[in-house]
C-alpha cells in the first residue's frame, strides 16, 4: 500500500433501509448487489442492461432498476454508491459526483480513485470477517477464506461464543452429516459441531470431524448397526433432552439428512415436548449424492421425469411395510433404495412381478463417498446374484432405471424436452 494514500480505516456500514446506488449491471454489480441486499439496503440499480440474475430481483421488489445510462443527480439521497460499469469515463463521473456530495463510493475499475475499499468478506454465524489485503485483493481473499475455514472446523477457537453454561440455556441441533465424506457436510453443520458441548453421533456420520474437537466435548456413540447392536431411539431422545436441560449445546450428528429415514422428526418432537430449543440443519442425502458420486444421476432430460426414494429395510409383503411395491413397479422413472442390501432379492423380485422389466439396469454403490467406495452394475434379474458374489454389505444405495446405463451410448433427448431439467 502506498503510504501516501493513507491507512485504511476499517468500519462496518449499517445500511438497513438506507438508499444505495449501484451504477452498472454486469457481474461486478451483481456481486456488490448481493452483499448490499444482505445488509437490507434500499438498492437502486442504474444501467440500460442487467444480468438475468439481477433482473430476477426486480419483479419481487428486492431492488429498483432505472433502465438507462447514468445521469448526474442519480446519487441524490444516497448513503453509499458503487461505480461498476465497463466504461471508465462513466465510473469517473459517478465517483466525482459522490465526492462532491460527500458520499463514499467504491469504484470497481480503479481502486486508487475510490473513497472506499471493499474488503473480502466472510461470515460465520453472527461473526463478519472483513480483510483488506494492503492493495492485494487475492491476498485478502486467501486470508478471509483461511479464517472462515478455521472458525468453521474449530481450528480457530471462538472462545467468546462458548459462554458459561450458567449464562445460557441448553439447546439441540439435529445435523445431517451427508453421505460420509467430511467435506460434504454443510457449513452450518460444521459450525454446530465445532461449537458443541456434547455430540451424539451414529456410525454413518462423518466421524473424522470429531477428531478436532476439544477433549472437553463429550462424544456419545448412538450407532444403529443393521441387524446388530444399536441404541434405542427412546434412549437417544432422552440423552438429547437430558444434556440440553443441563445447559449443554448438544449436536445430534447423523449420516445423510435427519429427515430422510433418519428419525429426525422423532428427536425434534422429544425436544419440543421437553421445552428444549431445537434447530434442524439439513444434510446432503445419500439418496441423491451417493449415486451422483458414482456417475449416476437420478434424473436426466428426455429419459426420466421422476424419481422415488424407498426404504428397503422391510421386504415386500412384510406386515409392517408401508411401501406400495406394485405402484413403485409401474413407475417409468428412477427408484432409489436405501437400507435394502439384505432385502434386495425380494425387492427385485417384487418389481419384476409387478411390471418392471427384468433387464432394467441397476447400479449398486457401497460405502459411498468414502475411500472404499465401489460400484457394481447389473440388472433387476441379476441383482440377487450380484449382491451375493460381490459381497455387498451396508451401507449401500442401489438405483433402478435407465439412468444407470447413461455411461453407455444412448439416444439424445428429444428437442421438445429441451427446457426441462
Amino acid at each position: 500500500m502506498d503510504p501516501g494514500s493513507g491507512v485504511v480505516y476499517p468500519v462496518g456500514l449499517r445500511l438497513l433501509d438506507r438508499r444505495v446506488v449501484v451504477v452498472g449491471g454486469g457481474q461486478v454489480a451483481h456481486r456488490r448487489v448481493a452483499g448490499l441486499l444482505a445488509a437490507r439496503a434500499r438498492v437502486t440499480l442504474v444501467s440500460p442492461e442487467v444480468t438475468p440474475a439481477l433482473e430476477a430481483l426486480v419483479e419481487p421488489g428486492s431492488l429498483t432498476w432505472v433502465r438507462r445510462r447514468y445521469e448526474p443527480g442519480d446519487l441524490d439521497g444516497a448513503w453509499y454508491a458503487v461505480a461498476a460499469t465497463d466504461d471508465p469515463a462513466v465510473n469517473a463521473a459517478v465517483a466525482a459526483e459522490a465526492e462532491r456530495a460527500r458520499i463514499f463510493c467504491a469504484r470497481a475499475d480503479d481502486r486508487a480513485a475510490s473513497s472506499v475499499w471493499t474488503p473480502a468478506v466472510g461470515r460465520h454465524g453472527e461473526l463478519v470477517v472483513g480483510v483488506h489485503g494492503g492493495g492485494d485483493p487475492q491476498r485478502a481473499i486467501g486470508v478471509r477464506d483461511a479464517v472462515v475455514a478455521g472458525l468453521t472446523d474449530g481450528s480457530i477457537a471462538d472462545r467468546a461464543a462458548r459462554t458459561p453454561e450458567a449464562a445460557r440455556g441448553g439447546s439441540v441441533v439435529l445435523v445431517g452429516g451427508g453421505p460420509g465424506d467430511p467435506g460434504l457436510i454443510t457449513v452450518r453443520g460444521r459450525q454446530a459441531v465445532a461449537q458443541a458441548d456434547v455430540v451424539v453421533a451414529d456410525h454413518l456420520a462423518p466421524l473424522t470431524l470429531l477428531e478436532s474437537l476439544p477433549a472437553s466435548v463429550e462424544v456419545i456413540d448412538a450407532s444403529k448397526l443393521p441387524r446388530g447392536r444399536s441404541m434405542a431411539q427412546e434412549q437417544i431422545n432422552a440423552l438429547l433432552v437430558e444434556h440440553a436441560l443441563a445447559g449443554k449445546r448438544v449436536v445430534r450428528l447423523k449420516g445423510g439428512d435427519p429427515f430422510v429415514f433418519g428419525r429426525g422428526m422423532e428427536e425434534l418432537e422429544a425436544c419440543v415436548a421437553a421445552g428444549v430449543p431445537v434447530e434442524v440443519v439439513p444434510g446432503v442425502t445419500s439418496a441423491i449424492s451417493v449415486p451422483a458420486l458414482a456417475g449416476i444421476p437420478v434424473t436426466h432430460r428426455g429419459l426420466t421425469h421422476e424419481f422415488v426414494v424407498v426404504s428397503g429395510h422391510l421386504p415386500p409383503g412384510h406386515p409392517q411395510s408401508l411401501v406400495d411395491w406394485p405402484a413403485i413397479a409401474r413407475l417409468r422413472g428412477t427408484v432409489v433404495v436405501l437400507m435394502g442390501v439384505d432385502t434386495a432379492p425380494a425387492i427385485a423380485a417384487a418389481l419384476v412381478e409387478h411390471g418392471r422389466a427384468p433387464d432394467t439396469p441397476v447400479g449398486v454403490v457401497a460405502d459411498g463417498s468414502t475411500p472404499t467406495q465401489r460400484v457394481v452394475r447389473t440388472t433387476l434379474a441379476g441383482l440377487p446374484r450380484t449382491v451375493a458374489e460381490a459381497g455387498i454389505r451396508p451401507p449401500a444405495v442401489w438405483v433402478v432405471g435407465a439412468v444407470v446405463a447413461l455411461n453407455a451410448p444412448h439416444d439424445a433427448p428429444p428437442q421438445d424436452d429441451a427446457d426441462l431439467d
